[in-house]
């Protein structure tokens, strides 16, 4: 026998409304699950005393170096510290800090970050991975939502300071860190002194405006690379430089010598933060050792913590210490 036309619309409003309730039902748990998120980033912020962002305009500067180097030397003076390497698809902050092929420890749904050097706590995508090789190809979305995990799903503790390295550019990453993490201090700007970075770094520094985050100040890398030598007591040293230019220094009484020659130009960084009204924290010798270091885990400051990428690294650190103490402007509101 034929269903009449009343039974047929009786059974299909029970079937679209089944499918009503389940859409409700999912709508509910997906409000749920991020009103729980943002109670965890908010209380994440408060047992994170300073968060600092590290961003440059292009690749290539040494932005993951310099945000390595930044948390080793505040690690230094005894802080507790942690870094969150946001480099979804290039994450290198573990190889650089000597945990490469680790695993992360996850226990009642939290996250627990890998240990480094000097007990700095590391999280990155880099220990998702089965395999170095494989390339994390996702969208945005996808993207964004496993930054809001790595924020608030990660067990940190409290620490005194947060580093927080970015891919290059000025892209979702960083807002959607700025729109999660609360009381962000501000930004590091990574350049090197040629035009083409230091172009770039200029776009990072008008961004920080629409982000509403301050910048912290820029930090020129691969300023100059120094050359040691010997030679006659208190004789003058003469060395062919870039562009012609030659080079004099005079030994002192045990005939040592030591001459700088910048390789990527001068004082690109500095001007760059006297045009836009931020700090100059410093600037980083070009030091083959970063490259030997980055390649074998052990940073600079590790195996030569009293040489002059250290001592570099620790006034660029004050200067940013200062900065922080001083700073009082609010960043993003959550949403």
């Amino acid at each position: 026998m034929a269903d009449s036309p009343v039974t047929k619309h009786g059974a299909n409003s029970g079937d679209e409304a089944t499918e009503a309730s389940a859409q409700e039902q999912k709508q509910m748990e997906q409000a749920y699950a991020q009103m729980k998120r943002k109670m965890s980033m908010a209380e994440i912020g408060r047992m994170i005393k300073h968060k600092v962002m590290v961003l440059s305009g292009k690749g290539g500067v040494g932005k993951s170096t310099v945000a390595t180097g930044l948390a080793l030397s505040l690690a230094q003076q005894g802080l507790k510290v942690g870094i969150l390497d946001i480099d979804i698809t290039g994450p290198n902050v573990p190889k650089m800090m000597g945990l490469e092929g680790r695993r992360l420890h996850v226990e009642a749904g939290r996250i627990h970050p890998a240990q480094g050097h000097l007990g700095v706590k590391v999280i990155s995508m880099a220990f998702l991975l089965d395999n170095e090789d494989t390339p994390v190809v996702w969208r945005g979305p996808i993207k964004l939502g496993a930054i809001q995990q790595f924020i608030a799903d990660v067990e940190w503790g409290n620490l005194d300071y947060l580093i927080i390295d970015f891919p290059p550019g000025t892209s979702d990453e960083p807002l959607t860190v700025a729109q999660s993490l609360p009381d962000i201090d501000g930004m590091v700007i990574v350049t090197t002194p040629q035009d083409v970075a230091l172009l770039d770094s200029r776009k990072s520094i008008t961004f920080s405006e629409s982000l509403k985050v301050p910048v912290l100040g820029v930090v020129e890398n691969m300023s100059g690379y120094t050359i040691n030598g010997k030679s006659a007591p208190n004789s003058e040293v003469k060395i062919d430089g870039p562009a012609g230019k030659t080079l004099k220094t005079t030994c002192d009484d045990q005939g040592n010598f030591a001459i700088t020659i910048d390789i990527f130009k001068e004082g690109g960084g500095e001007s760059t933060a006297e045009e836009f009204g931020v700090p100059f924290l410093g600037k980083l010798p070009f030091d083959p050792g970063f490259v030997r270091g980055g390649d074998d885990g052990v940073h600079r400051i590790v195996s030569e913590p009293e040489g002059p990428s250290a001592i570099a690294f620790a006034k660029i650190v004050a200067a940013l210490q200062e900065q922080i103490t001083d700073s009082d402007e609010p960043g993003l509101e959550i949403i």
